[in-house]
C-alpha cells in the first residue's frame, strides 16, 4: 500500500508549522542567508540615509529574517519585501516570497495585487536609482536605457518567482488530486472485494440449499417408495410369497433409480463447467463450486424430469399400495425445462409427505394446464386408524423447499390441512 491520504500526513511531522524536518531546514537556511544579505545592505542604507552604520546593520538583520515564516505568512513576507526595495534591499526575500506567495493556496486576485505591487516597486526604484547614477555620469547611455532597464529588471525581478510558483502550486494541487483519488479507488477496491467476498458466500450458501434441496428430493421418494415396500413385503411374505415377490423387485428397482439419481448428481458436482474433473490444486475451491453449480443447472435443465413422467410418478405411489387418483386439466403442452421440473418436484415430494405421514390414506393430484400458467394440487384425505404406518423419518425441509422452487420462479404456494382433517399442497407457477 502507497503512502497516500491519511498514512501520506502521518508520515510527516516536523517542528511548529513546517511539515517536514527537511522544509523547516531550508527556511532557517534562507532566513540566514537573507539576514546575512539585508545586514550588508543596510551598510550603504544607513550612510545614504545618515543613521548609524550598526542601525542599518540591525535593521537588514531584522527584515531579512522575516523570510523564516514565509510558508506560514507568505503574505507578510512579500509586504516586508516590498517595504524594504526603497533601501535596496531584500533581494532574495523579494524573489523567494513572490514565490511561496504563488504556490500557496491564495486567491488569484490577491497574489496578482501583492506581485503587481512588487512589480511597480521594482520598477519605481530601478527608475529612480538608473536616473541617479545617469545624473551623476556614472553611466553614459542614451534616455531610453532608463525606461528599458526599469522594465527589464522590475519583470526579471517578479515574473520568474512568481510564474514558478503558480506551476508548482498547480503541480501540488494535481499530485494532491491524484493522490485523494488513489485514496478513494483503494477504498472502493476494498469495498467491492468485501461485497464480491458477501456475494460468493452468499452464492456458496444458496448453492449448498439448492444441492441439499436436490438430494433430498431425488433421494427421499425413492426411499421412501422403498420403504412402504419394505413394510409391505413384511406383512405378506408369509401369506402371499408371489406378492412377497414382487414387492422386493419394487424394492430393487427403487433402489436401484435412487442409486442412479445420486450417481449423476454426485458425477455433476464432481466435473467442471466443461464436463472434465476439476484439479483442488490447481483450481480455487471457489471456481470448482461456481463451475459445478453452473454444470449442475445444466444437467438440470438438460436431464431432469419433466411433466410428461408425472403419471409414471403417480403409479409409482400407486404400486406401493397408495390409493391415489391423477387428473389433468386443460391441454397437455411443453414448458420451460425448469418450469416442468419444479412442477414434478413439488407433485413428488407431496406424495413422498403422504407416505410419510398419512400413510393409506386416499389422495388426489390434480394438474391444471392455463393460459399463461400451470397449477398443481396434491391433497390427500386423513388416514385411517387402523392403516399401517412406515413410520418414515422427517427432517421438516420438504415443504421449504418446495416453497422455495415455487417462489424462485415467480409462483405461488400454499400448503396447510384441511377441514377434513386431511393436507392439502397447492403450487402455481408462471408458464414462461
Amino acid at each position: 500500500m502507497t503512502a497516500t491520504g491519511e498514512e501520506h500526513v502521518t508520515a510527516r511531522g516536523g517542528p511548529w508549522w513546517w511539515a517536514r524536518r527537511r522544509s523547516a531546514g531550508l527556511d532557517v537556511g534562507l532566513a540566514v542567508v537573507s539576514a546575512l544579505e539585508c545586514g550588508l545592505e543596510g551598510i550603504p542604507f544607513a550612510r545614504d540615509a545618515g543613521i548609524p552604520v550598526a542601525a542599518g546593520v540591525v535593521f537588514g538583520l531584522l527584515a531579512g529574517s522575516v523570510l523564516v515564516v514565509r510558508r506560514r505568512w507568505p503574505i507578510a513576507v512579500v509586504l516586508v519585501s516590498i517595504a524594504i526595495t526603497p533601501a535596496e534591499m531584500g533581494f532574495l526575500m523579494g524573489v523567494v516570497g513572490l514565490y511561496t506567495l504563488a504556490a500557496a493556496e491564495l486567491p488569484r486576485r490577491i497574489i496578482a495585487s501583492l506581485a503587481g505591487m512588487s512589480l511597480v516597486g521594482t520598477l519605481i526604484v530601478t527608475f529612480v536609482k538608473t536616473r541617479q547614477d545617469m545624473s551623476r555620469g556614472d553611466l553614459d547611455i542614451g534616455d531610453w536605457f532608463v525606461p528599458f532597464a526599469a522594465i527589464t529588471m522590475s519583470l526579471g525581478f517578479t515574473a520568474p518567482p512568481v510564474l514558478l510558483g503558480l506551476y508548482v502550486g498547480a503541480r501540488r494541487r494535481l499530485m494532491e488530486s491524484l493522490r485523494e483519488r488513489a485514496d478513494s479507488l483503494e477504498r472502493e477496491l476494498q469495498l467491492l472485494a468485501e461485497r464480491a467476498e458477501e456475494r460468493a458466500e452468499w452464492a456458496r450458501n444458496e448453492e449448498r440449499t439448492r444441492i441439499a434441496r436436490e438430494m433430498h428430493d431425488v433421494v427421499a421418494h425413492r426411499v421412501s417408495l422403498m420403504v412402504v415396500h419394505a413394510a409391505a413385503l413384511q406383512a405378506v411374505a408369509r401369506k402371499d410369497p408371489e406378492k412377497a415377490v414382487r414387492n422386493a423387485a419394487l424394492v430393487g428397482d427403487m433402489g436401484r433409480q435412487a442409486l442412479t439419481e445420486l450417481r449423476e448428481m454426485l458425477g455433476v458436482l464432481r466435473t467442471g463447467g466443461d464436463g472434465r474433473p476439476e484439479r483442488a490444486a490447481s483450481v480455487p475451491l471457489v471456481a470448482v463450486g461456481v463451475a459445478a453449480a453452473a454444470a449442475a443447472s445444466r444437467a438440470a435443465d438438460d436431464e431432469g424430469p419433466s411433466l410428461a413422467e408425472i403419471e409414471e410418478l403417480v403409479g409409482q405411489s400407486a404400486a406401493a399400495g397408495m390409493v391415489v387418483a391423477l387428473s389433468v386439466e386443460g391441454d397437455a403442452r411443453s414448458y420451460a425445462p425448469l418450469v416442468e421440473q419444479t412442477a414434478y418436484r413439488v407433485v413428488q415430494e407431496a406424495l413422498t409427505n403422504v407416505h410419510k405421514h398419512a400413510a393409506g390414506a386416499k389422495t388426489y393430484v390434480r394438474l391444471a394446464h392455463r393460459v399463461s400458467e400451470i397449477a398443481m394440487q396434491v391433497e390427500n384425505e386423513p388416514p385411517e386408524e387402523a392403516a399401517s404406518s412406515a413410520r418414515l423419518p422427517s427432517g421438516g425441509n420438504g415443504l421449504v423447499g418446495m416453497k422455495e422452487r415455487v417462489s424462485a420462479l415467480g409462483g405461488v404456494f400454499v400448503s396447510g390441512p384441511t377441514d377434513a382433517g386431511g393436507f392439502r399442497v397447492s403450487a402455481v407457477i408462471p408458464a414462461s
